[in-house]
């Protein structure tokens, strides 16, 4: 169970998403105006061979930490088949993935929902907060046993799942509007890779992975790399799965998810489309403005999302060699998308969007378009080309708006 101030602090942080606090600034005149770090590139192919690896190490050094490379290879094993699922609309499949070389790790419960009648599908790829029982309204769908983070609106009760809380995720993941648009859905609860919270670590994947297990605190890497490692895994399994196209996914998440999936999108390049929902400070949006959340604030509530080493650019955002348009950057020139919500200043907004307009040169090298404006642009209105940006009316969230813009996005670029 978890401890009552942490739950407290849990519960501040998600308010504070949607209202301004005093002592954080949400003044555009007082943002930072320190310079960004020069991407550093003049072609395509010194991005590729050189540019690219030395910011990807930057952000492992800073930011994010080193996912380990040996840590066994995962086993596959498809739990159940449902021909039948949402009224005869998809096939559903649960996967367990596990480790057999760290045992000690729980394994993974992937669910797939794939389109019936589409011949292997597009898939978008994402981790829930809920579980899979809250992100599918269908009731068969198993109750997740495993840690979860209180939320009395959720019915989280001691920390645990209950029948209450199937289908509370499903607004943020409408999977008839997204089967019917032709594209399949791969999604797994991230507490099964690591309890979010600061002990997480010791019955998740980092400790199962390190030298010591639990007896030592794994901060090499810190939550998000372990979470973005999940998103690869399940990568792994649908390149093996015919009914799926495994050489068109697209990785998505939201808020903290959403840093999630910017890391994994930069990471693995078989993510062929990049989704940031809401991302914000540590995701999308830039350190050096310190507008909303700042990285002071973000590391002392979560410092296990993260490498040790990004708490010292608290107040210090200039010291830091990357900011966040590197990040978005490191996805070139795969086409990636970055949405903002109007009522979400916690998050920055404009910062989101700022990201992505300076990461555009490193797409023009590759005769890539970015968001092709240069101001953010007005409130539900989805700008650019291969970097899309909009800001949409509400709140932190994920809403049918946001994913009618990047189902659009997706056919766009692959042609569906």
């Amino acid at each position: 169970m978890i401890r009552p101030g942490l739950f407290l602090l849990f519960t501040a942080f998600a308010a504070l998403a949607q209202t301004p606090r005093p002592g954080v600034n949400y003044d555009e005149a007082k943002v930072g105006n320190d310079p960004l770090p020069d991407l550093k590139a003049t072609t395509a192919e010194e991005w590729t061979k050189s540019r690219r690896g030395e910011i990807l190490a930057l952000f492992e050094q800073h930011v994010y930490g080193k996912t380990p490379a040996n840590v066994g290879a995962p086993k596959f094993e498809v739990t159940a088949t449902k021909p039948d699922a949402l009224g005869g609309l998809a096939t559903r499949k649960f996967v367990h993935v596990s480790l057999p070389e760290r045992p000690a790790w729980q394994g993974m419960e992937v669910m797939i929902y794939i389109p019936n009648g589409v011949k292997a599908p597009p898939c978008f790829v994402g981790l829930s907060f809920g579980g899979n029982h809250a992100v599918s309204v269908e009731k068969d769908v198993p109750l997740s046993t495993r840690w979860m983070r209180p939320n009395k609106e959720k019915h989280i009760v001691d920390n645990k799942a209950t029948e209450a809380t199937r289908g509370t995720e499903s607004s943020r993941w409408p999977l008839e509007m997204i089967l019917k648009a032709g594209f399949a859905v791969a999604t797994a609860y991230y507490g099964d890779i690591e309890p979010d919270h600061a002990d997480g670590w010791k019955s998740g994947l980092r400790a199962a992975v390190s030298k010591d297990g639990a007896n030592t605190v794994w901060s090499e890497w810190g939550a998000i790399g372990a979470w973005a490692w999940g998103l690869s895994r399940i990568a792994d399994y649908l390149q093996t799965d015919a009914q799926i196209d495994g050489k068109h996914l697209a990785v998505i998440g939201h808020s903290r998810l959403g840093k999630t999936s910017l890391w994994a999108g930069a990471q693995d390049e078989r993510f062929g489309v990049v989704i940031s929902n809401n991302s914000g400070e540590g995701g999308a949006a830039l350190m050096r403005r310190d507008f909303g959340e700042t990285t002071a604030i973000i590391t002392k509530a979560f410092p296990h999302w993260f490498t040790p080493k990004y708490a010292s650019y608290a107040g210090n955002a200039a010291a830091c060699p990357i900011d966040m348009h590197m990040l978005i950057a490191l996805a070139a020139p795969r086409p990636i998308y970055i949405a903002s919500a109007a009522e979400d200043h916690w998050a920055d907004p404009k910062g989101e969007f700022l990201s992505g307009f300076h990461a555009g040169p490193v797409y023009a090298l590759f005769g890539k378009k970015g968001v092709v404006v240069e101001e953010q642009p007005a409130i539900d209105t989805p700008v650019g080309n291969f970097i899309g940006y909009h800001n949409r009316t509400g709140k932190h969230d994920v809403t049918d708006y946001d994913w009618t813009q990047y189902l659009t996005f997706a056919r766009r670029h692959w042609g569906r």
